[in-house]
């Protein structure tokens, strides 16, 4: 039978407006996107974890995880990233660290702890696209972007 709505299909539109915003997006807006979804996914959690939604709150996370570990981490310019992708690399993990915790006690401080240290190195990410690409201490080194000194 011949439905209006069907969520196959709209999945499958959903994944192919990704995969075309993929191939047409520049790199520092994907490190600004990856930023944006481990806030947003953090914040997911809390307000899952709030409203007793232990499923959300273990989705949240495990997206957050995935988001530090598969995006951001493998970014890391260990070769010329020197220091900054090493201290990144150092922060990524600790904060991976802590979800993990966070979820395993429902601990909503350590959610607020991940969200206080990764909101100042996106902001500073989103200032470099600002300011015309001079960077700061606090800019991420990412595969197939120059590795930018402080000015």
């Amino acid at each position: 039978m011949f439905s209006a709505y069907s969520p196959r299909a709209a999945n499958a539109y959903q994944r192919i407006n990704v995969e075309t915003s993929m191939h047409t997006i520049d790199q520092h807006q994907l490190v600004s996107l990856l930023y944006e979804g481990i806030l947003n996914s953090i914040a997911t959690a809390r307000g899952a974890l709030a409203r007793g939604d232990v499923l959300g709150k273990v989705n949240a996370i495990s997206k957050a995880v995935r988001i530090l570990e598969e995006g951001l981490s493998t970014s890391l310019d260990k070769v010329d990233g020197g220091e900054l992708a090493e201290n990144l690399g150092a922060l990524y993990d600790y904060c991976m660290r802590r979800l993990i915790l966070a979820n395993a006690r429902n601990d909503d401080a350590m959610m607020q702890e991940v969200m206080r240290l990764i909101e100042p190195v996106a902001q500073g990410w989103n200032e470099i696209k600002k300011n015309g690409g001079t960077a700061s201490a606090s800019a991420p080194a990412t595969a197939g972007q120059p590795v930018l000194a402080e000015a």
